[in-house]
């Protein structure tokens, strides 16, 4: 056995020695032991870290074991200069501790991070703390679209680079060249599927009085599909990678030993399969959003093992093992809270990761995908200590966007976006037929996308967008699927998804100032409360020279924008959200009465528009 770590810098697959190696800033190093001793369940068994010392850091940073007698620990360097390192561990092992070593490291040219936007660091919030920046300062507008399964075999993963038509074989690497040429920039991903594979038995739900055990399929729940599709039918998903499942079996729930895994056993190679995703996605400019698990094993899980601490140890190895990685976290998926552990719970397992460990070291924020609201669910830093962003979802219509401004006025100032809107195609959903929507790949299912991108976004969601639709986010690759997960990537509600950022920049960063209040459109509602029509969203910085507004399809002509500077010239701008164009409102001079009323000429036509107002150069 070697006492001695061997070093890898990931992003660039480089080996270098252990002193006086070069890297460069936000670059991933990898820093590998070899254990002397043997650990019966080294997962729960051995603790290792480095102190990691460089320009304005000093912190302790944790490892994960990554199989056989392998421990790993991801660093990187915030700011050049050099940076050294030491390990240590709550063993008595010499292959674990007081191992030492050097890297140094150089900046990015700005021609290399605007060719890869990851190398400008790690996201951060705002200076006012309502939207992204990259760590160097640029603003970052999150673009992601929701890719649970990506973990497993459904996203396959080619080790060569060549480019294969988006279909039955389309890989990994397709569908990120594919996202990447629409303007996305993350990946919403859930990290494991503890006990999915598909045992060719029809699907069931495994109930007691007291706590969800899981269940063979758990997309649906039981009361989704019992009128809509006849038991018989249902099939387990494979939700495998070529490592396997990401705990292993047989499990300790009593009774249910096969179906539900032994969550205190890890299996480091299923993780060594996503490793590789990670990696790629950072590569061309991506920050996805890791999910450590889903809400329906929590429940069980906090019945039946050790809680807190079980739950905290399993956030701990997924978060220490993407440390280094330029991504986002979060400790479940809550997205059902009808099949999940309370949140008092959740928050109990989460703040005991801070109190444990510390943050992530290297500034990673933390959020939850939540139903309806993580600020509404998990509340403010006095129930939480680990979130630093907020997420809306699960009720997609567009009277639920008015949760971001409740976010946008709590305190402390935190970004926040809608984590699970409208999906689209949602009127296709074969197990949960949805009243409000429309069939995928048609125009009126674009235009309830962009209710939720650009409605989601004016209520508070400055900090990006999150897209979904059928047939991805359930990873659909099986026969008789409708649509094919394929099929689903190609409607062209997902192109429209990077007009949000043509949108949001016309100003500059001047969006991250703004502040919603829908009540500056009168009139702004209707009286339909769920649904993707007739209702309108504004946000306007507080010196009121600049608005952003939004209308839904059959709002009325000649609406009027109130709150404005009396008596004062207005530069005035449709936006057509269909192509991302800018075109002149009326003359493209709108003048505000004494009052502050500005009257809209007619929209350019029946259907969604988009809005800018700024001071013109005349000003009152």
């Amino acid at each position: 056995m070697r006492s001695l770590p061997s070093v890898l810098l990931l992003t660039g697959l480089l080996h270098f020695s252990v002193a006086g190696a070069e890297v460069h800033v936000w670059d991933k190093v990898e820093l590998t032991f070899h254990a002397q001793n043997h650990y019966a369940n080294p997962y729960t068994n051995v603790e290792v870290w480095v102190d990691l010392k460089g320009p304005g850091f000093d912190k302790r940073c944790y490892g994960f074991w990554d199989g056989d007698d392998v421990f790993r620990v991801r660093v990187l360097a915030t700011q050049p200069g050099e940076w050294t390192w030491q390990s240590g561990s709550n063993q008595k092992d010499a292959g674990l501790n007081n191992q030492h070593g050097s890297f140094a490291a150089v900046a990015w040219t700005e021609a290399e991070k605007a060719a890869v936007p990851t190398r400008r660091g790690l996201i951060e919030p705002s200076a006012n703390g309502h939207a992204f920046d990259y760590a160097d300062g640029t603003p970052f507008i999150l673009l992601g679209d929701t890719w649970y399964a990506a973990s497993t075999h459904r996203f396959k993963w080619y080790d060569d680079d060549r480019e294969r038509p988006i279909g039955p074989e389309a890989g990994f690497k397709d569908f990120v060249r594919l996202r990447k040429s629409q303007g996305f920039n993350s990946v919403l991903i859930l990290a494991a599927f503890p006990n999915w594979a598909d045992d060719g038995k029809p699907w069931e739900i495994w109930l007691d009085t007291n706590a969800n055990l899981g269940v063979r399929s758990t997309w649906v729940n039981q009361g989704d599909i019992a009128s809509h599709v006849p038991r018989d039918q249902w099939r387990a998903k494979e939700m495998t990678n070529e490592g396997g499942r990401a705990f292993l079996f047989p499990g300790k729930v009593p009774g249910y030993e096969q179906i539900y895994p032994d969550v205190d056993r890890i299996n480091p190679d299923y993780f060594k399969y996503l490793d590789r995703k990670m990696d790629y996605l950072n590569a061309q400019g991506f920050i996805p959003i890791i999910e450590v698990a889903r809400r329906d094993m929590t429940s069980c899980w906090a019945r039946y093992y050790d809680w807190p601490e079980s739950y905290s140890r399993y956030i701990e190895y997924v978060w220490s093992r993407y440390q280094a990685n330029n991504c986002l976290l979060s400790p479940v998926h809550y997205d059902y809270p009808q099949m999940t552990a309370t949140p008092r719970q959740l928050n109990e397992a989460a703040n005991l990761v801070i109190q444990k460990y510390g943050r992530p070291p290297f500034g990673t924020l933390v959020s939850c995908n939540s139903s309806v609201s993580s600020l509404l669910d998990f509340g403010g830093p006095a129930e939480n200590q680990w979130l630093t962003f907020h997420q809306i979802g699960n009720l997609r219509e567009h009277d639920a966007y008015w949760y971001l401004t409740q976010i946008y006025d709590a305190q402390p100032a935190r970004p926040a976006l809608n984590g699970e809107p409208y999906y689209s195609g949602m009127a296709d959903k074969r197990y949960t037929p949805y009243r409000y929507g429309a069939p995928g790949g048609t125009e009126d299912d674009d235009r309830d996308v962009r209710s939720g991108m650009y409605g989601s976004f004016l209520s508070g969601g400055f900090a990006g967008h999150i897209y979904g639709a059928e047939g991805i986010w359930g990873a659909d690759i099986e026969p008789g699927s409708d649509p094919f997960m394929w099929q689903a990537f190609q409607w062209n509600s997902a192109n429209l998804m990077q007009y949000l950022k043509t949108f949001a920049l016309c100003e500059g960063r001047r969006y991250q100032d703004l502040v919603p209040d829908a009540n500056l459109v009168s009139p702004s509602e209707t009286h339909l409360t769920k649904g993707f029509t007739g209702w309108a969203y504004c946000a306007r910085t507080p010196d009121q020279t600049f608005f952003l507004a939004y209308f839904e399809k059959d709002c009325p002509d000649r609406s009027m924008i109130r709150g404005a500077l009396p008596n004062t010239t207005y530069e005035a701008e449709w936006f057509d959200p269909r192509t991302g164009r800018w075109s002149k409102a009326g003359d493209g001079r709108l003048k505000a009465n004494v009052w502050g009323w500005v009257v809209l000429p007619d929209f350019p036509s029946n259907d969604d528009w988009g809005l800018k107002l700024t001071t013109g150069p005349e000003g009152h």
